[in-house]
């Protein structure tokens, strides 16, 4: 089986990032993708308190649980040693998927959309020491005389997650 590419759309809180992860895997489906996601999030918790899951969890102690039923499945867990990579999150739990679009995980060096919004920040993460590792393939911004050497796609195009796409295909073409 081969690894799905990952892409990342990282940016700053209340920048945008859900919309355009939304709106990208949208495109990218209705291409004919298989697309899974991965968010990187703080303090979550998805079993509540009652539930079966959560009693497994934190009555019995078990390290993880898998939810399944006629609708889906999750994954609801403790690291063991440590919050995991999102390699490992990928080879692990969405290997099935052509494309992993990530939304945050900026330190994993995976080629990324930054989205950025002048009222939710004076400064993009692009150029800054805060960037991350991996190769920016363009910014999504409210700014469109901002300086970069990658695209600047209109935040307010409604064709934004179509260039997205379109340069999704175009890294994909050339890894094959």
């Amino acid at each position: 089986m081969t690894h799905p590419a990952v892409f990342c759309v990282t940016g700053k809180k209340k920048s945008g990032k859900t919309t355009t992860t939304v709106g990208l895997v949208r495109e990218l489906v209705s291409r004919g993708f298989v697309v899974a996601t991965a968010k990187h999030g703080h303090h979550f918790e998805l079993d509540r308190e009652g539930k079966d899951s959560y009693r497994h969890r934190y009555e019995g102690g078990a390290v993880a649980t898998v939810l399944s039923g006629p609708e889906g499945y999750a994954v609801v867990g403790t690291w063991p040693t440590g919050e995991e990579t999102l390699d490992v999150l990928v080879s692990r739990y969405l290997s099935h998927a052509d494309i992993v679009i990530a939304e945050g995980h900026k330190s994993s060096g995976y080629p990324r959309f930054e989205v950025y919004r002048r009222a939710a920040h004076r400064e993009a993460l692009y150029g800054s020491a805060d960037a991350g590792d991996g190769e920016y393939l363009a910014v999504v911004t409210d700014v469109l005389d901002l300086v970069a050497e990658v695209p600047v796609i209109d935040a307010n195009d409604p064709q934004r997650f179509g260039i997205m796409a379109d340069i999704v295909e175009t890294r994909l073409e050339k890894a094959e």
